[in-house]
């Protein structure tokens, strides 16, 4: 089974990230996306808190993010230069659809929060897996904007943090294979 292309195993061996600066229309449209989304929201959850949002940043607002990230750069960061801020100009206008994953914790729950933090991820890597089985390329970036205060706060608020920008679309070029973990340095067999 394994070998088959159409396997689920299949599918999951070749799924790779795309540059977000390389992935090109089209992208996934609503329903495409709304899709991804849901398969996205399938994912472990102790305690059924669905610890993570999705927030989709349209087409229509993509001058609005760019402002927000140079903005917010300047009055954090009066030192960047105009290379950083132009490089984040582009950095919002990246790809045909950009989805903003946020961990969104319940700090009243008795499930730990590192717990929760792991759901976010999770829900992240299902969204890359939903998209790569669509037929699309994702890129999850973090970077400064990520642990920005005022970015977070543009998006949501404390305790929410900014898990990752997903970015979506269709790969300009081949994606390329990047090197893989050696299994033996981290896989092991427990010996008590």
């Amino acid at each position: 089974m394994f070998n088959d292309a159409s396997s689920p195993l299949s599918l999951l061996s070749t799924r790779r990230s795309g540059k977000p600066r390389d992935l090109v229309a089209p992208g996934p449209d609503g329903a495409q996306l709304d899709h991804i989304l849901a398969i996205a929201a399938r994912t472990p959850d102790h305690g059924k808190l669905a610890p993570w949002r999705f927030v989709i940043v349209g087409d229509e607002q993509r001058d609005a993010f760019a402002r927000l990230l140079v903005e917010s750069c300047r009055a954090e960061k009066p030192e960047a230069t105009q290379k950083e801020l132009d490089g984040l100009d582009q950095f919002a206008r990246q790809a045909p659809a950009l989805v903003v994953v946020l961990s969104s914790p319940r700090p009243d729950s008795p499930i730990p929060l590192w717990e929760q933090e792991l759901s976010a991820g999770a829900a992240t890597m299902n969204l890359l897996h939903a998209a790569h089985a669509m037929g699309f390329a994702g890129g999850w970036l973090t970077g400064w904007a990520a642990f920005s205060p005022r970015v977070r706060d543009a998006f949501g608020a404390a305790p929410e943090r900014i898990a990752g920008f997903v970015f979506l679309g269709t790969p300009g070029r081949p994606l390329d294979e990047r090197p893989r973990p050696d299994m033996a340095r981290i896989v092991s067999h427990w010996t008590p």
